[in-house]
């Protein structure tokens, strides 16, 4: 495989403005990126920026929060974030750049979110790691979390396997 440089995405700021969670739709055709700034940015194939919107807080009083994972799902209209602040949001963007944004399941949890995985052989269930060691399945049908496993040390990461389970 050959990498090559094409072009940036966002333009430089001053300051730091970190990027905390980049995920391609499993279509290939929208790349969602968010930062510290709690602002989901989505753009299109060519790199062009289609659309953006603030992610939402699980609390309205309380705005220090990071968005720690994002995931697309199995069909690209939905994307689902992973925050620090102990929820997982499944934002409903639709097929088309101009449809509304709006949040269709959540999921609050004890801990905080750490990381999270859409596998393509589950369109109704997303999993997502919290800081205690746990692993949830939300069940988006249901509105309801599972455990599938309890560890004892912090999860860092999510991924499907190569059957897509």
């Amino acid at each position: 495989m050959q990498l090559r440089y094409l072009e940036n995405l966002a333009r430089a700021t001053d300051g730091m403005n970190k990027v905390t969670a980049i995920a391609w739709s499993p279509s290939s055709q929208r790349l969602a990126v968010v930062g510290v700034d709690k602002i989901v940015q989505l753009f299109d194939e060519n790199g062009e920026r289609q659309d953006r919107f603030s992610a939402k807080p699980a609390d309205k009083a309380n705005k220090t929060y990071v968005v720690k994972g994002i995931a697309f799902s199995p069909d690209s209209t939905k994307l689902a974030l992973a925050q620090s602040d102990s929820i997982v949001f499944i934002y409903k963007l639709g097929s088309d750049w101009k449809d509304k944004k709006s949040i269709c399941n959540k999921f609050q949890q004890q801990s905080s979110v750490t990381a999270i995985a859409w596998p393509d052989q589950h369109p109704n269930e997303v999993v997502f790691a919290l800081a205690e060691g746990r692993v949830k399945v939300g069940q988006l049908k249901s509105n309801k979390a599972a455990t599938l496993y309890q560890g004892t040390s912090f999860c860092c990461a999510l991924t499907a396997g190569p059957d897509d389970n």
